[in-house]
């Protein structure tokens, strides 16, 4: 067995052009959904340069000795809450001030990153407005370690919508966790401040509440069609684009004929709303791990769980995957512990993926999600030198990406060191 150590390495004091080997048991080909032995990657800076059973040693590079390991790109979480916390939602967001979670959120981003989340999109702030993109810059000048990040601000709702502070009393003006607008008008306008504001991509809340009453799911939308479709556009006429949201009908019909990027949560799509994601290519982001731990988590004093909701979507999740719909991999984290969102890749592999296909749903469907096609996701030459390694085979046991003792991001290693390192 490999034996690690943590090792936290500010970016500023690595050299741009320093050459390092990684040489491990196994390399993992995502595209194609296999191991090669032995695995090396060869890094110079913060690209790979080569990656293959057997790369280049140029003389004076620095060979990390990973052992009994499998290299992999870092993972990807495509729907996190860097700004959330294990407790009540509600109260965290109006009781703590946002410098207190800013801080907090720099601590959230490294648990991830430790985890082996070197990229990661964060589905809104709940409250927190701007202050992600603060996080975010920290992040990339080296100053905090964290994942490379795609930030949405606050997501989008109408009054009284999801999120809206509903539960209060109104005397009290305790303000929602959202951003409101009621009408395509007022998207736009909030999308263009937004974005002033420094957000990657746009969040909108397509539906909710959810419900569940004698065995049949209802959720109401918050868009139409017509207003989402304003939204995609004012987002892409900025170069970027618009994440949903939504569990259900007959919203995620308007935001698939809407053209949005990703359907977050998808607990029920119609034939037909899967017919336009398959087409279209827009994915759907299942989070089943939020669901099992509110389940495992429940306050005693609302009464026994109710689990009709993950089976429901179980159920769902079969017949979108059978009707080809495209998959990334987001976990919710944030209400749940950060660094431990792998069971989003466990849950998906148990309801019906294999290893491999839920793996390249994470890297490959993740890094296009995210806008970074072409630079992570794949140990390829020219990409980012993004690398981590686990312990075990991923594609014969999804649970080894939960087993990380090597984490490299942008060519900085920031947990692990090899053993028997050589120059």
């Amino acid at each position: 067995m490999a034996l690690f150590f943590v090792v936290l390495v500010p970016a500023s004091l690595v050299a741009a052009e320093k050459t390092v080997v990684l040489h491990a048991a196994h390399l993992l080909d995502v595209a194609a959904g296999k191991l090669v032995s032995p695995g090396e990657v060869l890094v110079r800076g913060n690209r790979i340069v080569e990656a293959g059973a057997q790369v280049t040693h140029p003389a004076g590079a620095t060979v990390l000795e990973l052992g009994e390991t499998t290299l992999m790109p870092g993972l990807i979480d495509a729907h996190v809450h860097l700004f959330l916390h294990p407790g009540a939602e509600d109260l965290q967001t109006i009781q703590e001030s946002v410098p207190w979670r800013t801080i907090l959120a720099e601590q959230a981003a490294k648990d991830d990153l430790m985890a082996g989340y070197t990229a990661e999109r964060d589905m809104g702030t709940e409250g927190a407005g701007s202050a992600d993109t603060a996080v975010r810059r920290a992040i990339d000048t080296g100053l905090i370690p964290g994942p490379r990040m795609r930030m949405s601000g606050n997501a989008i709702s109408i009054l009284g919508g999801h999120e809206d502070a509903i539960a209060y009393n109104p005397a009290s003006h305790v303000p929602s966790n959202a951003d409101y607008a009621n009408s395509a008008g007022e998207l736009v306008t909030v999308i263009r401040q937004q974005l002033k504001e420094g957000a990657d991509f746009i969040k909108i809340y397509e539906t909710g509440k959810d419900r569940m009453r004698d065995g049949k799911f209802t959720t109401p939308y918050q868009y139409t069609e017509e207003e989402l479709a304003v939204a995609v556009k004012e987002a892409a006429r900025q170069g970027t684009r618009v994440g949903v949201h939504c569990t259900g009908e007959p919203g995620a019909l308007f935001a698939a004929e809407a053209g949005v990027a990703s359907i977050d949560h998808a607990d029920q799509l119609s034939d037909e709303t899967m017919r336009l994601m398959k087409e279209k290519q827009i994915y759907a982001v299942p989070t089943f791990a939020i669901v099992e731990y509110f389940g495992k988590h429940a306050d005693p004093s609302v009464g026994d769980w109710d689990d009709s909701m993950q089976k429901l979507h179980v159920a769902e999740f079969k017949k979108q995957l059978a009707a080809g719909v495209p998959m990334a991999v987001g976990s919710d984290v944030g209400p749940f512990p950060h660094g431990t969102q792998a069971r989003e890749l466990e849950l998906m592999v148990e309801y019906g993926m294999s290893p491999a296909e839920v793996l390249r749903a994470d890297l490959i469907n993740g890094a296009r999600l995210l806008d970074w096609e072409g630079q992570i996701g794949e140990l390829k030459a020219g990409f980012l030198a993004d690398v981590i390694a686990v312990e075990g085979d991923p594609l014969k046991d999804i649970s080894a990406v939960k087993r990380v003792g090597f984490v490299m991001k942008d060519g900085v290693v920031y947990k692990g060191q090899g053993i028997g390192n050589r120059e």
